[in-house]
């Protein structure tokens, strides 16, 4: 593996809202030297177009960089297929905050140390899940389970009467709590124009 290649940065949160996060990011990968770096506002689990297109991006020799190992995979069978196309390509990665440290795949320590971390990760999350579960069972059994709040598309028939009555789509997104375009996006599902 050539030493000549170059830091491309990979940084991304999962909402528009976290815009803070998005520049803190972008901010320490510009720091460290990423002469490129890809940028996105998507969930993990959703299509990951910048991810994708740096993945494309990166050749021999150079070294993929992230600040935090949750900003790339959410499972350890997600980081290591992510591992796997990299070192296909002659490629390391980099994570900047890791466990108070840095983590290279480079060598074969930074590999051993990222697959331990990431199958601890895995089962931190799975614990959780499980514990939510239990939790939901148990408020359930008690009677206290409400669920979850419902979404905006679950107030789509709301938004299409409401605006057949006469609404306006900012008066009909005030009254259901919901943003403007989830009012146009249930219109337009409804074959309706605004």
């Amino acid at each position: 593996m050539s030493q000549l290649g170059v830091l491309v940065g990979y940084a991304r949160t999962s909402t528009t809202e976290q815009r803070a996060g998005l520049e803190g990011q972008l901010r320490d990968l510009k720091f460290i030297g990423c002469t490129k770096i890809f940028k996105e506002q998507v969930s993990s689990i959703g299509e990951r177009a910048q991810l994708e297109a740096a993945l494309d991006y990166v050749r021999e020799g150079d070294t993929l960089v992230v600040t935090k190992l949750d900003r790339l995979a959410r499972s350890a069978r997600g980081l290591s297929e992510l591992v796997d196309i990299l070192e296909s390509k002659g490629v390391a990665l980099r994570i900047l905050n890791f466990g108070g440290g840095q983590v290279d795949t480079r060598g074969a320590a930074g590999r051993l140390v990222l697959n331990v971390f990431a199958a601890f990760a895995q089962f931190e999350l799975e614990i959780m899940k499980e514990r939510q579960r239990e939790g939901i069972a148990d408020a359930k059994a008690a009677g206290r389970y409400k669920g979850r709040k419902p979404t905006a598309r679950a107030k789509a028939a709301d938004a299409v009467r409401l605006f057949k009555e006469g609404k306006r789509i900012s008066q009909v997104a005030a009254v259901l709590g919901i943003g403007r375009a989830s009012v146009y996006r249930a219109l337009e599902e409804a074959g309706l124009r605004a």
